[in-house]
């Protein structure tokens, strides 16, 4: 049996595949019993085109199946030239996703794995040839875990994890850290009014804490497994399909993102904050407002010096403050320094990286926090008391 896939040389280097006992189908796996002798691969120094797949079957000798410089069959003459440049994107997309597919199941033989013993969006994605390898060998590292194993059944933590193996670990810094940096920046912020204004400083940290995941959640970039749209979805839907989660995400081999699906993203992200800033400042001032009338109660001193926070009004505006300004610090945060920046340096030292995420997020929580305290006074829902 022989396959072809037409690739770029500067990308897709040759690669020879010798297998001693038939492969039955390319997108599927056979188990580590069926091959007498072990799989030998071998990358040349120079990048030739096409990228060649030779295995050794009951169909006959190998070679190439497609027309190439030399190929037979009366095919290939120049006047074919025009349609290969028309269908050269097409050919480069459909290459990128049969090495992906091939590759993925050599660490499946790796790993003693078959793929129908994975998630079945996970099975899909690499059958279909949207995820490399390198994916597939997070995955398995993970599940090692006990704790990543139980979350990997879920949808939303599984492309989370796969994109960022420490997503748990930005998670809890951030819920960890929001308390004690919220109330440091309350405290800096409010200096000797901090007692006097301390209804408003329970009211923020509360909603911080409620808002703090899903500031972690939503801007992380995301492995997308999600199964293809249907055809009759609506053109709105399908812009968002295909927008990333983060804006400023590292596309996997063979995918890109235009400047407007990133837009695309930050606007989604934001309309999401809003409901969460908004619902978050709802539960918030809730609380705080019982707070002070059982305060008023006890303390009747108090009484006199103590007003209800507004809810409505600090609810809306602290939907548009999230998102507005943590929206776009948070989206620069996990796609640019962290991504970007952070991991290329230190992705073989993960203590070091969790170090210096715990150290820029605790900088970007305080940071926020002071912004808050500025726009809430600015657009008048909350008043400095003397």
């Amino acid at each position: 049996m022989d396959m072809a896939f037409f690739s770029s040389p500067a990308i897709f280097p040759s690669v020879h595949l010798h297998l001693s006992s038939p492969l039955i189908s390319s997108s599927r796996f056979l188990p580590p019993s069926s091959f007498s002798s072990p799989l030998r691969i071998s990358f040349p120094s120079r990048l030739p085109r096409p990228f060649t797949l030779h295995t050794s079957g009951p169909s006959g000798p190998s070679g190439p199946t497609s027309g190439g410089a030399g190929g037979s069959g009366g095919g290939g003459d120049e006047g074919g030239s025009g349609d290969d440049e028309d269908n050269e994107e097409e050919e480069e997309g459909s290459s990128t996703g049969d090495r992906n597919r091939t590759v993925a199941l050599l660490v499946l033989h790796e790993f003693g794995r078959s793929i129908e013993s994975l998630p079945a969006d996970l099975a899909a994605a690499i059958e279909a040839g949207r995820i490399p390898a390198e994916v597939v060998r997070r995955f398995f590292e993970l599940e090692k875990n006990f704790v990543l194993r139980w979350l990997l059944q879920f949808g939303g933590f599984k492309e989370r994890l796969l994109a960022d193996d420490l997503f748990l670990t930005k998670v809890g810094i951030e819920c960890g850290v929001g308390i004690f940096t919220k109330t440091a920046a309350e405290l800096e912020k409010r200096k000797e009014n901090f007692s006097k204004e301390l209804d408003f400083v329970v009211a923020d940290v509360v909603m911080a804490l409620v808002a703090d995941f899903m500031l972690v959640w939503l801007p992380a970039p995301t492995i997308s497994l999600k199964p293809p749209i249907p055809l009759n979805a609506g053109r709105i839907a399908k812009f968002f399909y295909s927008c990333p989660d983060n804006a400023f995400q590292v596309p996997l081999p063979g995918d890109s993102y235009s400047i407007l699906q990133r837009s695309g993203a930050i606007l989604r992200n934001g309309a999401k904050l809003f409901a969460v800033g908004t619902g978050a400042s709802l539960v918030g001032t809730g609380v705080t407002n019982a707070l002070i009338s059982a305060r008023k109660m006890l303390d009747k001193d108090y009484a006199g010096t103590a007003e209800d926070v507004p809810i409505i009004s600090t609810s809306v505006a602290y939907g548009i403050y999230m998102s507005v300004s943590s929206n776009l610090r948070y989206q620069i945060l996990a796609g640019v320094i962290e991504q970007r920046i952070l991991e290329p340096l230190l992705h073989n030292q993960k203590l070091a990286l969790s170090a210096m995420c715990f150290a820029v997020r605790t900088g970007n929580t305080f940071l926020g926090s002071l912004m808050w305290v500025d726009y809430a006074r600015w657009v008048g829902v909350q008043k400095t008391r003397e």
